[in-house]
């Protein structure tokens, strides 16, 4: 038995004549960047997403970079994160110049949660950065009645949701601004690195247009000091075949995830994700918690099943943040989490047989360990 975690080369064999058309449309073209590809894929994710605008940029990074430099929030200003998510989170705040402020997750969606959020606002606090982790929606309404109160912006982590849903609306739109990732592994990957941001904010778009574009909106006239983030024509045409598949794909993603659900919940000190009644997740990641995760990871390696650690260092442990080491951040719950999380295979072309060869094995160890 071989089960890698992902296989991304099926997804093109599924649409390669799509694909393929979408290359050769673009090369014969002639024109490779911020041409009609990327405007179309642009109104096409918005669209999607239930906003007025998306911009496409060259990775996800630095879509959320782009939306603090575009509000202005920089040296001086503090943005609450999640203290269990990518480090990317934490980064884009850093290249800003602000100071990212983390809060503890709930243990149940792994998300942050919103009952910690207001003891960690300051005078400095400018924006909250939710992240929608694993697929699964942050708890919107109480993030955004929050900031509503404390006249901060909400600026959503897309990059691992694209397609959820949260109470009838997808994620994207559900904030003063989202960032999302195209990377190959996304649920919506591209084929490289490419991001975008969504707004329904017809300001901060067009300043977002300027500042991925070295700072101009007409070539050599520069307007302020920009960067060089844009989204190649290619990737706009790849994206805009797999978009028309996304909803099908996450589809295939929940069946896995309901496989899974239904197979482990007999077994004993194993912990499934919990899903909110009110959320669609689009199950980025099907993550267990263990409290020996290292040997279940182990056993599943010999039975020739890959499961992965999403994220084994929590980004205020990193030598990345070691700077801040004297903040007095006490953290456990994000620390405990990386012991003991697990993601198992999942993506759109893994088989019910293969998820059913997983869970098999997950079992057999459950009995060995009672």
């Amino acid at each position: 038995m071989n089960i890698p975690f992902l296989e991304l080369k099926p997804g093109y064999k599924e649409l390669q004549g799509e694909l393929d058309a979408a290359y050769d449309r673009v090369m014969e073209s002639g024109w490779y960047l911020l041409g009609k590809e990327l405007e179309a894929f642009e109104n096409e994710y918005a669209t999607f997403c239930g906003t007025r605008y998306c911009i496409g940029v060259g990775n996800g990074l630095d879509a959320l970079h782009l939306i603090l430099r575009a509000l202005d929030i920089g040296v001086g200003d503090e943005v609450i994160v999640p203290s269990n998510t990518y480090i990317a989170s934490w980064l884009a705040v850093s290249y800003a110049g602000a100071t990212p402020v983390p809060v503890e997750p709930d243990v149940t969606t792994f998300n942050l949660d919103p009952a910690l959020i207001e003891q960690a606002i300051t005078r400095r606090t400018k924006a909250i950065m939710p992240v929608h982790l694993y697929g699964q929606p942050a708890e919107m309404d109480a993030i955004n009645a929050i900031a509503c109160r404390h006249g901060l912006k909400v600026l959503e982590d897309n990059a691992q949701a694209q397609g959820a849903k949260y109470k009838g609306r997808r994620t994207g739109g559900l904030g003063d601004a989202a960032a999302t990732s195209f990377y190959p592994g996304k649920n919506l990957g591209a084929f490289d690195d490419a991001g975008a941001v969504t707004t329904d904010d017809s300001s901060l778009a067009h300043r977002i247009r300027i500042l991925r574009n070295y700072g101009s909106q007409q070539k050599y006239l520069n307007e302020e000091k920009g960067f060089n983030s844009r989204m190649g024509e290619l990737q706009a045409a790849f994206l805009r075949v797999k978009l028309r598949v996304l909803v099908e794909w996450n589809e295939r993603r929940r069946l896995i995830a309901r496989t899974y659900a239904d197979a482990l919940t007999t077994c004993r000190e194993l912990v499934l994700p919990g899903v909110s009644h009110h959320v669609e997740a689009a199950w980025h990641l099907y993550v267990i918690r263990h409290p020996d995760r290292n040997a279940l990871q182990k056993h599943l390696a010999q039975s020739g099943i890959q499961a992965l650690v999403h994220y084994p260092i929590p980004p205020h442990l990193s030598g990345a943040y070691s700077d801040l080491a004297g903040a007095g951040w006490s953290l456990p719950t994000a620390e405990r989490l990386s012991q003991t999380i697990l993601s198992l295979p999942l993506g759109p072309h893994l088989s019910t047989e293969q998820a059913l060869s997983v869970t098999s094995a997950i079992r057999t160890f459950c009995r060995r360990s009672t």
